[in-house]
């Protein structure tokens, strides 16, 4: 079946599926991965330690496949100047950009002129219209069900996807609480043009460098087992409730800020959990879509299922 839409001409993808930028974990090999099997890989620009870390790593999605891939800044969660980083993207010829977590158009400004496509990620209405506005070539669209830094109205993805759609002119892609070929046709009938997963992905074989007991947790929870933090401090983010999270909740409740809580919710905590599986010792970012995860499929896998199920829904969408 076809699958073309404004986004895989956009990024010249087979399929319109994205993988989110999964700050410490999305690397060379899941990146290639996600690419070969026809989507978009992505790798985390900001949780490398310098310009020629990043250099290395592009270098290294290179080598792995020849497919288009893109590179993402998590521009507000990690307090770093980022144009040396960027610089980087756009001296190697990165074909994506993407940004999330912080004011896109310091970034949108360096790459004029570039001809990289530029993805912003938001979590309302007002942003993707800002985005637009900049230069944006498309926009992602996270709901309140998605792992990570999320926005802070709470508004579910199956309301917000169509209310951006309404809102701006260039491609929005879907993402929070989609890991599945249902959820795909869902978006695609809400109006989005293709699909952006994060918690899904870090449940693969691929995914070489989160912790067997990440994935476990992923595989093993439910929908119910996560809770958003950082609330409090402007920056509302979902993760696995553990005993860590309790704790933070703990400081949250009595109306504690930043300094109290900087060592809790620390680049150091998030790495102990998901790169070391120190499950009571930080804390690991997963969406409401851990409550769909069974297993741990390679990405080829994954996407094979995930198209065959769509297609069975198209079938059947066509029958009726």
């Amino acid at each position: 079946m076809n699958w073309n839409t404004r986004v895989t001409e956009l990024l010249n993808i087979k399929y319109p599926i994205i993988q989110g930028g999964l700050a410490y974990l999305a690397y060379s090999e899941l990146a290639a991965a996600v690419s070969n099997a026809g989507g978009l890989g992505q790798i985390t620009a900001m949780s490398l330690a310098d310009p020629e870390s990043l250099r290395s790593e592009i270098r290294k999605v290179k080598k792995l496949t020849s497919k288009p891939f893109g590179v993402n800044y998590a521009i507000g969660q990690h307090g770093r100047p980022f144009s040396d980083m960027l610089q980087v993207a756009i001296d190697e010829e990165v074909p994506v950009v993407t940004m999330t977590g912080g004011n896109p158009a310091p970034i949108l400004d360096q790459l004029k002129g570039t001809n990289s496509k530029k993805l912003v990620l938001v979590a309302a209405r007002r942003q993707a219209e800002k985005a637009e506005e900049l230069g944006a070539d498309a926009v992602i669209v996270v709901g309140q069900e998605g792992g990570g830094h999320l926005g802070r109205d709470d508004i579910g993805t199956m309301v917000l996807i169509p209310q951006v759609v309404d809102s701006v002119s260039i491609p929005v892609i879907a993402s929070g609480g989609i890991g599945d070929g249902r959820g795909l046709m869902a978006s695609l009938t809400l109006g989005a043009e293709g699909i952006e997963m994060g918690t899904r992905f870090i449940a693969t074989k691929e995914c070489v460098h989160a912790d067997a007991a990440y994935k476990k947790a992923l595989v093993e929870g439910k929908e119910m087992d996560t809770i958003v933090i950082k609330r409090s401090i402007g920056a509302p983010a979902r993760a696995i409730a553990n005993s860590w999270t309790k704790k933070i909740m703990e400081i949250e409740k009595i109306g504690g800020g930043y300094e109290q809580l900087k060592h809790l919710v620390s680049g150091q905590a998030n790495t102990r959990y998901i790169h070391e599986g120190k499950i009571d010792e930080g804390f690991a970012w997963a969406g409401q879509v851990m409550g769909l995860i069974r297993d741990v499929p390679t990405v080829e896998e994954l996407f094979n299922r995930i198209i065959s199920d769509a297609e069975q829904i198209r079938k059947r969408w066509g029958n009726e």
